[in-house]
């Protein structure tokens, strides 16, 4: 299936996921494509960004932001392309970034979308990945809560993915050393080759915890968890006294039914919090830091135009693949940042 010039496909909540999302959970709709009021722009969706907090919208738990609701078009960024504006700062085929849903149109107002700008618009999927909200979770919570310094060890899980491979190569211009922890070989070698780590192991290893004590000889001085259960465990006993911990997520956990494996609750975590003086810190991004925004854009885009960033995007072709898409990378399938390709960008 593909986008029609007259047909606006949806993809909609159709039941809340008891543990993992299932296809069930969608449902893909038709309706007329919407129109523009003064002060809006028409929008049709090319590039969707699929990220673990979905798993999140899509639960009526209480959380830092309000649940999809049943019926409700799936929340979502993407970059999308000017079909018509009725806002004077944008104009047809203008490239913009907005929080649109998982749907081939929609209608925004002006105010709330961003322009990109031109070097962006040359790869405009990467507003939603190392230029983006990813490249942006992983700098904030880095360098203002991990406050890495040179000679430090830091470590971050899935480091493949959009996330853990902007931690590993901000933490390296640092200069520091990077450990990564990823799933498979092919991802570590990856995170190795082409990311910058100076090693990185498999969380599937028998011998995790070893592997990662003898990558780690003088210890953790800061841990970006977004990943908790069994990582965690193996992390634990390698901290430093005084280590930071960036918290800004928590995977293992995202399709519990029940209480998590792991020392994800803070009864287990208080002794050693104490005993070692650590600092742990929970952050939501545009939350904590959107004022800080044009900080980040300045500085990851001179590194990127510099050659100093790599990247890697793991591409879906069509809406209608997206609700499998997403199952796969709460399963770990993914390799890279995920995208829906929903449209042609011409």
């Amino acid at each position: 299936m593909s986008q029609s010039n007259s047909v606006n496909r949806r993809l909609v909540l159709a039941s809340r996921p008891q543990g993992a999302p299932t296809a069930d959970n969608f449902r893909l709709e038709e309706q007329p494509i919407p129109e523009a009021a003064e002060g809006d722009v028409l929008l049709r969706t090319v590039y969707l960004s699929l990220d673990p907090y979905m798993r999140g919208r899509m639960s009526d738990a209480p959380s830092y932001a309000a649940p999809v609701q049943i019926g409700e078009v799936m929340t979502g960024g993407a970059v999308s392309k000017v079909v018509t504006s009725r806002h004077p700062d944008f104009q047809e085929g203008d490239w913009v970034l907005g929080s649109t849903g998982w749907q081939d149109y929609s209608v925004m107002p002006g105010d709330k979308v961003q322009k990109l700008d031109d070097h962006i618009a040359e790869h405009p999927s990467l507003a939603l990945g190392v230029l983006g909200m990813p490249g942006f979770t992983a700098y904030m919570g880095l360098l203002d809560i991990g406050n890495p310094q040179p000679g430090e060890t830091v470590v971050v899980a899935a480091a493949t993915g959009p996330v853990g491979s902007m931690v590993g190569q901000i933490a390296k211009l640092k200069g520091c050393r990077a450990i990564g922890i990823a799933g498979g070989e092919e991802k570590c070698r990856y995170a190795v080759e082409q990311f910058g780590f100076d090693a990185c192991i498999d969380h599937r290893a028998d011998d995790l915890e070893a592997q990662l004590a003898a990558a780690c000889p003088d210890g953790i001085d800061v841990y970006y968890e977004n990943v908790g259960g069994k990582v965690f465990d193996a992390v634990m006993p390698l901290l430093n006294s005084k280590a930071r911990i960036p918290v800004c997520g928590v995977v293992a956990q995202y399709n519990a039914t029940g209480l998590p494996d792991g020392p994800d609750r803070l009864p287990q975590l208080a002794g050693l919090i104490l005993r070692k003086r650590l600092r742990m810190q929970g952050f939501i991004i545009f939350d904590d830091y959107g004022h800080r925004y044009p900080e980040f854009a300045a500085q990851m885009g001179e590194w990127f135009k510099a050659g100093k960033i790599n990247f890697r995007e793991d591409v879906t072709d069509g809406l209608e693949n997206a609700p499998q898409a997403l199952i796969g990378l709460l399963e770990g399938k993914n390799f890279g940042k995920v995208v829906v390709r929903v449209g042609d960008d011409d």
